[in-house]
């Protein structure tokens, strides 16, 4: 999408746009008007009192998705003409909102189309939005910053999007690569004989029920001092999740490609840390793997040796995500890091807990929680803390082994979301540094409201870079 500046008002919009307008009409009102000859776009925006930060984001994707509907190609905004609008918006810069809606606006004119044909008349895209009125450089500079964000985010929907057919373990360390393309990272990947010879068991566990090899990709981008401790992140790469032995009934296997969305996010997020050039040292580890029932496949009962030489009982194939973030996590140690986030579509406990609209953060320290919180507040991917206390850790004591893969006894049956945080814990607590767990089931796909298109949503790309960008080392 091209975002053009026109110092004229809307009113000398060149022909071809297609106009918009707002009005404090209910925010689902969208119609075409024609006033002299010229066609409006009304966008109803609500009450100008009602509007925040969460709603003006609503609102810029709502224009696209009216303009999309319409089958228009070119829009005309006035950027200083709805005063209305952007004064509601407390505390917020207009730099702040120009890359809000910058976001916001490629966020919403993504759709996933690699497998369609293309119709004759190309797919329904909005191709250029023309921000009409006075801007200064600084507003400029954020929507075009705010457009990278945006395609950043597209770029972790289209990955996360892909068919695990096409999207092998080999082919997400292949995806991370070419994310790295042309910016300062370095990537290297390991396969299954290294994975052997550092004693990666659990995360080789999981892959033993699957033709497909797997695979444990660095991506390392120095941005910051030489002495600075590294951001480490570390995303789940479950390339197709079919429970293994435990197989997952048939309403819950649909769209278990996207189990590897955690390993999406932290490979765009790294490459977005490159692109904006910040002065951060990032890591991005990407433990991947396909879990299948194959005739090797790890069995209810088999015992996995980890990384770190914890031993863990396997009860359930299907909780399989924490058993390769718990060979990342041991190997996040060697790089001393300040701090390590991991990011996994972990439960769907969380997604019980919280619904659609919030991932799940989890973690012993306090003061993280609550800039993660505040921090997907601002940036649109919202956290919200579950409890990781000492009471929950008897649940995955191991009968046969130092660990068990899921909680046993009594409480086995409540709280998950908290059970898969408590069992990465076990393996967080040897890292000498802050350490969170984020569990994006919830918002692994596009919820009814959010007004984007079916299918992955992106988080929390957002959150990661602002997190990389507040982080003092």
């Amino acid at each position: 999408m091209k975002i053009v500046f026109a110092t004229a008002g809307i009113d000398k919009a060149t022909k071809g746009y297609l106009r918009i307008r707002l009005t404090e009409e209910a925010k689902n009102t969208r119609r075409l008007v024609r006033e002299d000859s010229v066609e409006w776009l009304e966008v109803g925006a609500g009450k100008s009192a009602d509007m925040n930060a969460r709603r003006f984001t609503l609102l810029c994707r709502a224009i696209i998705n009216a303009t999309k509907q319409q089958k228009a190609k070119k829009i005309a905004i006035q950027f200083d003409a709805t005063p209305w609008v952007l004064s509601s918006i407390k505390d917020i810069s207009p730099e702040d909102i120009s890359s809000r809606a910058a976001q916001a606006y490629e966020m919403a004119n993504f759709e996933f189309t690699t497998f369609k044909t293309k119709p004759k008349e190309g797919f329904n895209r909005v191709e250029e939005i023309l921000i009409c009125g006075k801007t200064t450089k600084s507003v400029e500079a954020a929507f075009k910053r705010g457009q990278i964000i945006g395609q950043a985010v597209n770029a972790c929907r289209e990955l996360a999007n892909t068919p695990g057919g096409d999207m092998t373990p080999k082919g997400l360390a292949k995806a991370a690569k070419t994310a790295a393309t042309g910016l300062p990272i370095t990537v290297k990947t390991l396969g299954r004989a290294e994975m052997q010879k550092l004693g990666m068991g659990a995360l080789l566990g999981v892959a033993k029920g699957s033709s497909e090899e797997p695979t444990f990709t660095i991506m390392e981008y120095k941005g910051g001092a030489q002495n600075a401790k590294p951001i480490v992140l570390a995303g789940k790469g479950i390339t197709f999740d079919s429970g293994g032995i435990n197989l997952k009934p048939s309403n819950g296997i649909y769209e278990m490609h996207m189990d590897m969305s955690g390993a999406a996010a932290v490979i765009h997020a790294v490459a977005l840390a490159a692109r904006l050039t910040l002065k951060k040292n990032v890591i991005g580890l990407i433990p991947a793997a396909e879990n299948m029932p194959g005739n090797n496949a790890y069995r209810p009962g088999d015992i996995l040796k980890s990384l770190s030489g914890k031993t863990i009982e396997v009860l359930n194939t299907d909780a399989e995500g924490r058993l390769i973030l718990a060979d990342a996590l041991t190997y996040a140690k060697r790089f001393k890091p300040s701090v390590v986030l991991d990011v996994a579509t972990l439960t769907g406990a969380a997604l019980s807990a919280l619904g659609l609209y919030a991932s799940a953060v989890l973690t012993r320290d306090d003061e993280l929680a609550d800039t993660l919180v505040t921090l997907g507040e601002e940036s649109g991917d919202y956290v919200w803390r579950l409890p990781l206390w000492d009471e929950y850790e008897d649940a995955i004591k191991g009968h046969f082994a130092d660990l068990s893969n899921i909680g046993t006894g009594a409480s086995a049956r409540y709280g998950g979301a908290t059970e898969g945080g408590i069992f990465l814990w076990q393996f967080a607590k040897d890292l000498d540094c802050p350490w969170a767990h984020l569990d994006i089931a919830p918002r692994m796909t596009a919820a009814p409201g959010d007004e984007l298109a079916k299918g992955a949503a992106g988080a929390p790309v957002r959150l990661l870079l602002a997190f990389i960008e507040s982080w003092k080392s």
